[in-house]
């Protein structure tokens, strides 16, 4: 052992026997410094525990986390994209028109009508009342609906969907297996909770169309065609008083003369030489085959052809554009204009069946044979991928397609439109969704996305304000707890600053003793030090121990009032060695003081009082 390293380390034991011989001050200065300490970590473990066990209640109940609709809309799935990549936000999934959202569910003694909800994986209010995301054929049940039911978990159910099509009743039914009951506290009413897909299938077989991959018969909803006008040739020139009635009550705004070449930009035929060129434009909403049926029926007597056209329409096929025009010519109209007519039926307002839909006449310049495929694209709600197939060529310079295909892919620019390749068809997709489910990850996240939503225009209730309730409470609490830990923390400094330099004081010629027998001024230095750390730590284990009592018998007290598991005064882990170490460090900071005394003590002093 060096001499350096020898008085340092008697300090400490020096310090201690010190402590020991004075043992009623240190008692007291030990029970000064716990009856500051004992109060804080109380307080601090009423404000946690308290506000904890409100959070607790809050957040193991799914429903405060809950974002709720509160109109019907049709929300587009990209929104659904967009919202579930917001921060804070933990389950999203859409749901069908609550008219929709009701089948029959057969009972002992009878049926009754459950509510139909969709989910999907990680739907808290069934991963948090004891249930599962059920998978396909399979259901979840509140605990009504089970009781009703007369099922357990385990068992299975028969559901019967109902619909009124063409003055006649239809049903369809389902056997599901019921893959959990959830608690009571899930909810009160009979609810049954099914995959999307069949939630949306229920939907569907509701309003007449078929569920295919459910053998659930029904209409397959086809794409209305839709154009931007339409372009009339007659062999001789309208009367003015005819002209006129063909802008009324028909759906188009004008009518105007136009050359060939309009005609040919519009329909890619050249008219008759003589012929009457008019075009009938649409400048609001597009028109139907019903407007065109109109026009139709004011020229009866008149030899006319009424063909259809949509205007900017391109298309990719690969890497190149394609702007193609529609035109459905039958065996008279091609006869009155002198053509040869087009390779599928004549524009009757309804769709070609039979693959004549996707036929088109492609330029001559590209030497495709009959018969080969073209994968093109269109634009749209929802990107539409389809293919051509060519059924001969033409001397242009843009594709020819039936005035039918062009009219659907015009449509598909509002509304989603799928293509069946199997069946050379188009039919309408589902465009968006007409509600939500949305849960919040968790209950500070609910006033963001309650106000984000808000902002966009949706109408929605969640439980904000008695969250926001608990984060006033958390707040005030918190500015309440540091207001009196800093009181009390100026208080236990100061007990222990005058405690400290006194006992410097009456120690003066001792330490001047431990000068004169060769210890430093850095050795006297940590003597109070020491002492002050002994103190403190003597003091923070009496005063977790009055924390101890006092919270057992807080808990005690409302033991009534809490659930198992619950505290009203409990301090976390984390808290403990950030306090201790809090406290021994400001004991540090009061003795630095008494440490600057001590080193001025003088060794001539004592050997003058000797």
């Amino acid at each position: 052992m060096t001499p350096a390293r020898g008085p340092l380390r008697l300090i400490p034991f020096l310090a201690a026997a010190h402590l020991r011989h004075e043992w009623v001050l240190t008692l007291c200065l030990v029970t000064a410094l716990a009856a500051v300490i004992s109060p804080l970590l109380v307080l601090l473990g009423l404000k946690h525990g308290t506000i904890q066990t409100l959070r607790e209640r809050l957040v193991e109940d799914p429903v405060f986390r809950e974002i709720r609709p509160t109109q019907t809309r049709e929300f587009a799935p990209a929104w659904f994209d967009d919202v579930a990549s917001w921060p804070g936000a933990g389950f999203l999934t859409p749901t069908i028109l609550p008219l929709s959202s009701v089948i029959s569910v057969a009972l002992p003694d009878g049926s009754a009508l459950f509510d139909l909800i969709p989910t999907a994986p990680g739907d808290p209010l069934l991963l948090e009342n004891g249930g599962a995301v059920p998978g396909e054929g399979e259901v979840v049940l509140t605990a009504e609906a089970a009781r009703r039911a007369g099922v357990a978990s385990g068992g299975e159910i028969e559901v019967r969907v109902t619909r009124s099509r063409a003055g006649r009743g239809e049903a369809v039914e389902a056997r599901l297996r019921v893959a959990a009951v959830l608690d009571p506290r899930a909810g009160s009413l009979p609810r049954v909770y099914a995959p999307l897909p069949f939630v949306l299938d229920v939907e569907a077989y509701k309003e007449g169309y078929a569920a295919p991959a459910r053998g659930w018969a029904g209409e397959t909803p086809q794409p209305y065609p839709s154009y931007d006008g339409a372009v009339l040739l007659l062999p001789a020139p309208l009367q003015p008083i005819v002209r006129s009635g063909l802008a009324i009550n028909t759906g188009f705004g004008r009518i105007a003369e136009i050359g060939p070449d309009r005609v040919r930009e519009l329909t890619g035929l050249a008219p008759p030489e003589g012929f009457a060129c008019y075009d009938l434009p649409a400048p609001g909403a597009p028109v139907t085959a019903s407007s065109l049926r109109a026009v139709d029926q004011k020229l009866r007597g008149h030899s006319r052809v009424l063909l259809p056209y949509v205007r900017d329409l391109a298309l990719r096929a690969g890497d190149r554009e394609l702007r193609p025009v529609g035109l459905s010519l039958d065996a008279s109209q091609a006869a009155l204009l002198g053509l040869e007519p087009t390779p599928w039926p004549g524009f009757g307002g309804r769709l070609p069946e039979g693959g004549a839909l996707v036929g088109c006449l492609w330029p001559a310049a590209d030497g495709l044979a009959p018969g080969a495929t073209v994968d093109v694209r269109a634009p749209g709600q929802a990107e539409v991928s389809f293919f051509l197939r060519v059924a001969g060529s033409i001397d242009l310079d843009r594709p020819v397609v039936p005035a039918e295909l062009m009219g659907v892919l015009r449509t598909a620019a509002q509304r989603a439109v799928a293509f069946d390749r199997q069946a050379e068809s188009f039919r309408m997709a589902r465009g968006g969704y007409r509600g939500f489910r949305l849960y919040a990850a968790g209950i500070d996240d609910v006033p963001g996305l309650y106000r984000r939503l808000k902002e966009q225009g949706v109408e929605v209730v969640a439980e904000v304000e008695a969250i926001e309730r608990i984060r006033v409470l958390d707040h005030g609490l918190s500015r309440l707890f540091w207001l009196i830990a800093t009181l009390g923390l100026f208080g236990g400094t100061g007990v222990l600053v005058a405690s400290l330099y006194a006992a410097v004081e009456r120690r003066r010629r001792d330490l001047g003793v431990l000068r004169l027998l060769g210890f430093a001024r850095r050795h006297v230095f940590f003597f109070p030090m020491a002492q002050g750390l002994i103190i403190s730590v003597l003091g923070l284990a009496a005063g977790f121990g009055g924390y101890a009592v006092l919270a057992g018998a807080i808990d005690r007290a409302f033991a009534m009032d809490l659930a198992p598991g619950e505290a009203f005064c409990t301090l976390p882990g984390v808290y403990v060695p950030l306090f201790c170490l809090s406290t021994l460090a400001l004991a540090s900071l009061a003795s630095l003081v008494a440490a600057w005394r001590a080193t001025c003590i003088d060794p001539a002093e004592v050997i003058r009082e000797q």
